[in-house]
């Protein structure tokens, strides 16, 4: 599976960006998808993440209300539109995927610089 992040950019606070990912390869066998995201000095943190065919996706308490993930399986494209962004959302975002042979460990993209000034 291959993962290709694009969307990021830098935007003033307040402001919105829809990231996407687009998948490629063996899209058949992803069981579930999700962001995440780093930002300097800091860990990677789950943004929303969602097992495929379970049901609507899960936020962070950081980002509900104001991000939102879907997918586009004709497309097998995952997006996130990111309204109100802060300053904190800062990061580096990264598109992540899971399938039963990858674990836990997943497949990354490589990743997308978001930028929210005040």
């Amino acid at each position: 599976v291959q993962l290709v992040e694009s969307g990021g950019g830098l935007v003033q606070a307040g402001g919105s960006l829809r990231l996407s990912c687009a998948a490629s390869g063996s899209t058949s066998n992803i069981d579930a998808m999700g962001w995440y995201r780093q930002a300097p000095g800091k860990l990677r943190e789950l943004v929303a993440v969602i097992t495929l065919g379970t049901g609507s996706p899960n936020y962070a308490d950081s980002v509900k209300g104001r991000f939102t993930m879907s997918r586009d399986n004709a497309k097998n494209t995952m997006y996130l539109q990111m309204n109100s962004l802060k300053p904190e959302d800062t990061a580096v975002y990264y598109c992540y995927a899971r399938t039963i042979r990858s674990g836990v460990a997943g497949y990354w993209g490589q990743g997308t610089q978001v930028t929210v000034s005040s």
